[in-house]
């Protein structure tokens, strides 16, 4: 059931209210830019870039934060380790019937590029045209993993929880619900290539090139992996977050593979 939605509120999905905003014009009118954000992400972290995206693409673009996240209800922790297949197989296919989506991407960064591939590999859902990954994971790292440490020791230690609560309300529970699924033990399991066989769509992948979380292997293995068409938009001296450190380049890669996509 579609309903009229306005610019930006709250859904409800299962037990949880998700915070959203859509920016330019509604599923009925263009094609639909569906944004996922990375592991400590939600919808105010991407900042103008949906706005520079909606503006270089004429489609439409809705961000939402995931629960736990932004003004999102808050999860029970610990996360379970499987919370990247939850998220594609519970929350996104009711989030997407609930807005109307008609046709479109999936865009995701970091834990949401892995959220959009888990669920292209998962459901062949002919809405969708094509996606995007940004800084995309699809099994562990132990520089990743190193970095994920860090981030620990930063939150324990540095003024990140200050910053994080700017953007969440319940900044541990983003915060831990991320970092503590990660550094479980078990995690180091945590391997989606096998969805990478399923995807039916094309696929554009935006790394940095000095990206801490992810080495290039991320982008060789879905090479390997992948029936479908992979461009490779590798960025030289940027890191984890090209939406944030090349926006202008980043958006240009996705605007032109968006008109392809959905020619």
């Amino acid at each position: 059931m579609e309903m009229a939605l306005s610019d930006s509120g709250f859904l409800s999905i299962g037990s949880h209210s998700l915070e959203y905003r859509f920016i330019g014009p509604k599923p009925a009118d263009a094609p639909t830019l569906v944004l996922l954000h990375e592991g400590l992400g939600c919808i105010g972290l991407w900042g103008d870039f949906p706005e520079k995206l909606a503006q270089a693409t004429g489609c439409g673009v809705f961000v939402y934060s995931r629960a736990g996240y932004g003004q999102s209800s808050p999860v029970a922790l610990p996360r379970p380790l499987t919370y990247m297949h939850d998220e594609a197989r519970d929350v996104l296919p009711a989030l997407l019937d609930q807005i109307g989506f008609q046709r479109g991407l999936l865009i995701g960064h970091s834990d949401g590029a892995s959220i959009a591939a888990i669920y292209a590999g998962t459901h062949q859902d002919h809405r969708v045209g094509g996606l995007v990954l940004m800084a995309p994971h699809f099994f562990t790292e132990d520089t990743g993993i190193a970095a994920i440490v860090e981030a620990k020791k930063a939150y324990e230690t540095t003024d990140l929880k200050q910053k994080l609560a700017r953007w969440h309300k319940d900044p541990d529970n983003a915060f831990h619900g991320w970092n503590g699924a990660w550094l479980d033990p078990d995690f180091r399991k945590w391997d989606i290539t096998e969805q990478l066989d399923y995807i039916r769509v094309p696929i554009l992948i935006v790394q940095g090139a000095d990206d801490q979380y992810g080495t290039v292997a991320q982008i060789e293995i879905a090479e390997q992996e992948c029936y479908c068409p992979v461009e490779v938009a590798l960025l030289p001296g940027v890191k984890h977050s090209p939406q944030r450190e090349a926006p202008e380049v980043t958006v240009r890669a996705i605007a032109d593979f968006a008109k392809r996509a959905l020619a």
